[in-house]
């Protein structure tokens, strides 16, 4: 599965960089509103799975709605503020 980076190039798929963002992301906010590893990986795990159906390559941007709607479906907002912002 390839992805298409801002400056147009197709690269390989990389889900830590899903779960990298994330955790940044959930890192920063305050400590109830934090996501657990596994809430973590469930988020890139099912952001994989959206991108694997759609069978073509699918750009940064089209990755990033993916996983805001994800944390949005977990009332996770705060971190999806801060993972906007990243």
């Amino acid at each position: 599965m390839k992805i298409i980076k801002r400056n147009g190039a197709e690269v390989a798929f990389d889900i830590t960089k899903i779960i990298t963002a994330v955790t940044k992301a959930s890192d920063s906010v305050s400590g109830q509103s934090r996501l657990t590893k596994d809430q973590i990986t469930q988020i890139a795990a099912a952001v994989t799975d959206q991108c694997q159906a759609l069978n073509r390559a699918v750009s940064v941007e089209e990755v990033q709605d993916m996983v805001e709607n994800q944390l949005m479906d977990i009332k996770a907002h705060d971190v999806a503020r801060h993972y906007i912002t990243y």
